[in-house]
């Protein structure tokens, strides 16, 4: 092969020159050696030795080679980024993210020890969510480690994109490390005014999946009947998974305006689309399917009159007809279930709660979860009323379910699982859901209430912070070793209201450890304690540089900017 020189023109395209030298037996032997490859004839001057006229000939060459490189033509400059116009944030603010974005110095997955100093990384979902809060826009010179740091971690995501706004997304879309952003800009420069109504319409037509989700949740916010219309205009020609995705849309802002568009959807040639039109339709109670599962509900639900009126008695389904497959009823159970019970169970889910004072003698829901089932019908019957009640987000309900927080979770009127009482709980509003939770602690202690605390409002009320951190003090004092609470203690660390450090100071005092303690357990507490405390100073260091303060001043006053948040510092999700 010969050597050749390039030259580059803006496209990429090359141009190529034919040069006699063969530049690429040059290179091979100098790869191989002289003495077993021996260079071309032509660089082998007489009284030259092989190796000195290959370094002479490779010398000369380079410089040929460079000077025929024609440098390429400048490209054209980006269109600078759309302006930001929120407000600057202050720079004490400022350093403090520099410092949270480069901490790379402990990992709450690491498994070791982790000793006093707090864990900045799990701070930072929380600042994030403050300063988005507040309506900052990034600095400049932190974008590239903010996308960074977003692209590591997808829980950081919608915050770190918010905060970081059109110049983040703009800067983005110059480095395929970060085409995550423009997957995830529901609401960003590169997406039309959904008030646009042509540009909506034509990214719609020929944008790619993810732009075309992301404008739909945009329109919908804005606009719900603009975001049906959209939907309706091409639901025909659009693929079974995309319909199921864009459907999955119409949750945010769910009204009655939306039943005709999902009762066409129930005839869906896919079952999944079908199912998920039937689901949202159920969470509407004044629906006509709800109905239609309402009366089918009622045919298999009742009071015993034999029994005095005081025993509910079921008789499930003994088919499941296409009526019933329309409306979302799934014929096919999973393994190890019955037919009957699976029917019974989504008719029960999907007919409306106000269904059942009136069908079991006028009775509260307190009194109806209370109420004794015959042929052990109970556990299915409850378990569905408990997935009712969180489609519908019935908080009463919700309530007469997780019965009294005292009681054993084993003896609970609606269901005994954690995972279930925690949907069950984030029905209800945040005060009385901390109480429960704290209530709950109280009378249980820590070990089954990691699930609970997940979906309490951020900063805790104080009844859950106090029961939060009496519970350690008691698992301390047993002698047990902190790592078996170190969730908790973690969640503690992002949750508690900054207002309780310096209650905590006592705690992290070494005691002398009992005799039956683990070895070494009581300086692990120490430590752990320590870290507590030295956290919730922290946070609320970073909620005063955010107020515009360098000193943390009233902590009472900095426990959360605005709304509610959960564990990780992301705003909750508004209820369908």
């Amino acid at each position: 092969m010969t050597d050749t020189t390039r030259t580059i023109d803006p496209a990429g395209s090359t141009g190529t020159t034919r040069v006699t030298t063969p530049w690429e037996g040059l290179v091979t032997s100098a790869l191989l050696g002289t003495e077993r490859r021996t260079p071309p004839a032509e660089i082998l001057a007489p009284g030259k030795e092989a190796p000195v006229a290959l370094l002479d000939a490779a010398a000369l060459h380079t410089v040929r080679r460079r000077a025929g490189l024609l440098p390429a033509r400048a490209a054209a400059r980006p269109e600078p980024a759309s302006h930001d116009g929120r407000a600057r944030l202050p720079d004490a603010a400022g350093r403090r993210l520099s410092r949270l974005l480069a901490d790379r110095s402990v990992s709450s997955g690491g498994g070791g020890r982790r000793g006093a100093a707090p864990d900045l990384t799990e701070l930072l979902p929380q600042w994030l969510a403050a300063a988005n809060e507040h309506g900052y826009r990034a600095p400049a010179a932190v974008l590239p480690a903010l996308l960074d740091a977003a692209r590591a971690r997808t829980d950081l995501r919608p915050q770190a994109l918010t905060f970081a706004g059109p110049r983040g997304l703009w800067l983005a879309r110059l480095n395929p490390e970060w085409k995550f952003a423009l997957r995830g800009a529901s609401g960003g420069a590169l997406l039309p005014d959904p008030r646009d109504g042509e540009a909506v319409r034509l990214l719609w037509e020929e944008g790619l999946f993810a732009e075309r989700v992301a404008l739909l949740a945009v329109v919908r916010a804005q606009d719900t009947e603009a975001s049906r219309a959209l939907l309706a205009s091409t639901w025909s020609t659009e693929r079974a998974e995309d319909r199921l995705m864009f459907l999955d849309s119409l949750r945010t802002g769910l009204s009655g305006a939306d039943e005709p568009f999902l009762e066409r959807a129930l005839s869906d040639r896919s079952r999944n689309v079908r199912h998920t039109a039937a689901e949202l339709l159920s969470a509407l109670p004044g629906s006509a399917l709800a109905g239609r599962m309402a009366a089918r509900a009622a045919t298999c639900v009742s009071m015993d009159r034999t029994g005095g009126g005081q025993v509910i008695t079921v008789e499930a389904p003994h088919e499941c007809d296409a009526d019933m497959q329309r409306d979302g009823v799934v014929p096919a159970p999973p393994a190890g279930r019955g037919e009957r019970s699976w029917w019974l169970g989504q008719l029960v889910e999907a007919a409306p709660l106000a269904t059942w004072p009136a069908r079991l003698g006028g009775r509260t829901p307190e009194e109806i979860v209370a109420l004794p089932v015959l042929d052990d019908w109970a556990d299915e019957l409850h378990a569905a009323w408990c997935r009712a009640a969180v489609r519908q987000r019935d908080a009463r309900w919700s309530t007469a379910l997780l019965g009294t927080p005292t009681a054993s979770p084993a003896a609970g009127p609606g269901t005994s699982s954690l995972a279930e009482r925690a949907k069950l709980l984030a029905t209800l509003p945040p005060a009385e859901r901390a109480s429960w939770v704290a209530s709950f602690i109280a009378a249980h202690g820590l070990s089954e209430a990691f699930q609970l605390l997940g979906v309490c409002a951020v900063p805790w009320a104080e009844p859950l912070g106090r029961a939060v951190v009496d519970a350690l003090d008691i698992a301390r004092d047993a002698g047990s070793y902190p790592w078996s609470f170190s969730g908790v203690m973690g969640l503690a660390e992002r949750c508690l209201d900054p207002a309780e450090a310096s209650r905590l100071e006592l705690l992290t005092a070494a005691q002398d450890e009992p005799e039956d303690a683990s070895p070494g357990a009581g300086g692990y507490w120490s430590e752990a304690f320590r870290r507590l405390v030295s956290t919730l100073r922290l946070r609320a260091s970073m909620l005063a540089e955010l107020n515009g303060r360098n000193e943390p001043g009233d902590l009472g006053q900095l426990a959360a900017p605005t709304g509610l948040t959960g564990p990780t510092g992301l705003t909750e999700p508004a209820a369908p």
